[in-house]
């Protein structure tokens, strides 16, 4: 099934709603963190230490210790450094702060999470770790390392983006016996888009799989072009044109089934999909190609430095905006910090509002990249995508996830179908390289490609 995330302001609001149910939240919460916390706690050493903050989360660890010594577990409550008994612990639930918390962790509490931190036993966190901001994964002041975390009710944007997977470990998820409202939000997964994804019949062609051309390549930056031409290419597309700002050689030597082209030459093509922007540059001529590829019906990945001339162009936000195509944006953190007039630190506070904005903005379907990247639909849907590695965080692999979209647009993908399905399989083809040994450290973006190409086709 796949799993819905929540704001605080609706898990909130479900809490509200459920004031009344018997046994209450706290109660089931408590007992479903003893539950876990039986099984993570060494049967040798049944030494349980119970952090417990002043609110509702160090209710529930309040709980889950009573549960625990119900089982014969020798469990300590600290609510002060000075009740931390020295001792060697099996096990440390983190019950000091859940998603109420609204200001940095500081003083004596902020030595209770260094505590914690220092300790080479399991630490399992109730809700969300402390000092983890539940809605954007930002650390405030200090956070708790857990190697678990137990969530109540559903997942937390906190825990799957920024700062959040560093500090949560293994998640779980009680839903404490609720059914909540349904969701607008998911973490991404091939399984919700199973059912549009397309085999290919016996009786196909070249011409049934699309065209998608590549705009950009300006002189020193053929790479990046080359790239994203090359994922297309071998994540299907029928016909894959590569339009050339600065075109010094007539074949790609690793792909000649490439077909490049002078930049202007490949507007005036058949195609059935855009992707704009790797390696295009921020000259006047780039300009002009990308506000001519805006005014085109076909859909669109706007890339790199098409996002940069967007964003200092007030005429080139309106057209994408009035844009009835599909138009897919795939920013990094700086760049949408430019495209919303702010800056990287306003955007990494609060990832999924500022992708959301982005979206609603310039009417596009928006994938804010980064360690749990944002996914934001023109419906209003989001999500957000688990899959991927530190060894990402490699020249040019935005140009191959550009590929990848330009590609599943070309063969009739809907732009929300992409972007997720795209996005999700751009990370889940580099960690299959990390398992198999290639990466983390050293993996290079055309390794991406065949390993996409390959985890595409199990997918089918």
């Amino acid at each position: 099934m796949p799993s819905p995330i929540y704001l605080t302001e609706d898990i909130r609001r479900i809490e509200r709603a459920a004031a009344e149910v018997t046994p209450p939240l706290m109660e089931r919460a408590g007992t479903a963190a003893a539950e876990l916390a039986a099984k993570l706690a060494s049967d040798k050493k049944k030494d349980v230490l119970v952090l417990a903050g002043p609110g509702n989360n160090g209710g529930d660890a309040r709980i889950a210790a009573a549960r625990l010594q119900e089982q014969f577990y020798r469990v300590s409550v600290a609510g002060r450094m000075e009740e931390i008994a020295d001792r060697k612990w099996g096990l440390v639930i983190d019950g000091l702060f859940g998603i109420g918390l609204a200001r940095d962790i500081d003083g004596e509490y902020a030595r209770m999470v260094e505590y914690a931190n220092r300790q080479d036993c399991p630490v399992l966190a109730l809700d969300i770790p402390s000092g983890l901001h539940s809605d954007s994964g930002r650390v405030m002041g200090c956070a708790v390392r857990a190697t678990h975390t137990i969530t109540f009710i559903a997942l937390k944007p906190g825990l799957l983006t920024l700062d959040g997977p560093d500090h949560c470990g293994e998640i779980s998820v009680a839903d404490l016996g609720l059914e909540p409202d349904k969701p607008s939000a998911w973490v991404a997964t091939r399984e919700l888009f199973q059912s549009v994804l397309k085999r290919r019949p016996r009786n196909f062609h070249k011409g049934l799989a699309g065209s998608v051309a590549i705009l950009g390549g300006a002189s020193g930056m053929a790479g990046a072009a080359l790239l994203a031409g090359r994922a297309a290419l071998k994540l299907g597309a029928g016909r894959v044109y590569v339009g050339m700002l600065d075109i010094t050689v007539p074949v790609d030597p690793e792909a000649p089934e490439l077909m490049l082209r002078h930049a202007d030459d490949a507007l005036g093509l058949d195609l059935n999909a855009m992707v704009v922007g790797p390696g295009l540059g921020d000259s006047e001529r780039a300009e002009t190609l990308l506000g001519a590829a805006l005014t085109s019906e076909l859909p669109c990945v706007l890339d790199a430095d098409a996002l940069n001339l967007i964003s200092e162009n007030a005429d080139l936000r309106r057209v994408c905006a009035r844009r009835r195509a599909e138009t897919l944006l795939t920013p990094h953190p700086a760049e949408a910090g430019r495209l919303l007039g702010t800056n990287t630190a306003a955007v990494q506070a609060d990832r999924v509002k500022a992708a959301r904005m982005l979206s609603e903005n310039l009417n596009a379907q928006v994938v804010l990249k980064g360690n749990g990247s944002i996914l934001a639909a023109r419906d209003g849907h989001w999500f957000v995508n688990r899959t991927g590695n530190p060894g990402m965080a490699s020249a040019g692999m935005g140009d191959v996830l550009a590929g990848i979209l330009g590609a599943l647009l070309a063969q009739g993908y809907s732009g929300e179908s992409a972007l997720v399905l795209g996005t999700h399989l751009h990370g889940a083809a580099a960690d299959e390289l990390a398992r198999r040994g290639t990466g983390p450290v050293g993996m290079t973006a055309g390794e991406v490609i065949d390993a996409a190409r390959r985890t595409w086709n199990e997918w089918l």
